[in-house]
């Protein structure tokens, strides 16, 4: 018999409040299937559901999943089903879930999917346990059928971070997608072995080269030092007269 999911109290956060400020640069931008026109709409549909599922840190070229993106843009699938197929697509799991423990990945999850962050440690314990009881298509099942994911986002929002606004502020709270993926272990572990997380390119699809391209372009650069290096000591050479070019 399985267990009902922990029960938890909602706490009065900023994305529960109804906020009457004007609207500016801080306010979510809203990416809806009724707002496509055509494939670039589409595109445009695709590259926000990216961006929110694997944050910009893992937009890149060999994670794409382009049988989603086609289903999303012939109208066989709809924006909660694509979110639904990122979370559970096998780069997804192997770039978050399996490098995190349960208690962050559900933190992360619940950023990404419900837009706001959780509202106790109680919250985490209870998603948690559903993960460890249900598995992740369970766990990803119920956040994407919860009665908040419906009624904010419903079957054709791409979710976003509800309400960055703050009063008083002059600026809104940090974006979900400039906060690390990882717990700090997991992060101290990787940077140990020479990782590089200081990027900041702008958000779209970064392409990534192959190992053997890049073996080949490194023979060519290797190729090119020894060559200017001969052509530097000939000229040398001819200086003293040694050899004649």
């Amino acid at each position: 018999m399985a267990l009902p999911q922990l029960t938890y109290e909602p706490t009065s956060q900023n994305q529960r409040v109804k906020g009457f400020e004007v609207p500016g640069d801080d306010q979510p931008r809203l990416f809806k299937m009724e707002y496509m026109a055509d494939n670039g709409d589409a595109e445009v549909i695709i590259q926000a559901a990216y961006r929110q599922i694997f944050n910009e840190q893992q937009m890149l070229a060999s994670n794409r999943v382009l049988w989603l993106e086609s289903q999303l843009k012939m109208g066989q699938i709809t924006v909660k089903e694509m979110i639904r197929g990122l979370l559970l697509s096998p780069v997804f799991r192997e770039r978050n879930y399996e490098v995190n423990n349960n208690y962050r990945f559900v933190r992360m999850c619940v950023q990404r999917v419900l837009g706001r962050n959780v509202y106790s440690d109680r919250e985490v314990l209870s998603w948690s346990i559903l993960l460890a009881t249900k598995g992740l298509k369970g766990f990803v099942d119920t956040l994407l059928n919860s009665e908040e994911y419906l009624e904010h986002f419903g079957d054709s929002t791409v979710p976003y971070q509800r309400r960055r606004i703050l009063p008083q502020r002059s600026q809104g709270e940090v974006t979900f997608a400039h906060m690390p993926r990882y717990g700090e272990d997991h992060l101290a572990q990787l940077q140990s072995l020479g990782h590089d997380f200081t990027r900041t390119d702008a958000p779209g699809f970064y392409w990534q080269p192959s190992e053997k391209l890049q073996k080949v372009w490194l023979g060519i650069a290797l190729s090119g030092s020894v060559l200017l290096g001969l052509l530097v000591i000939s000229v040398v050479l001819s200086w003293f007269g040694l050899l004649h070019i």
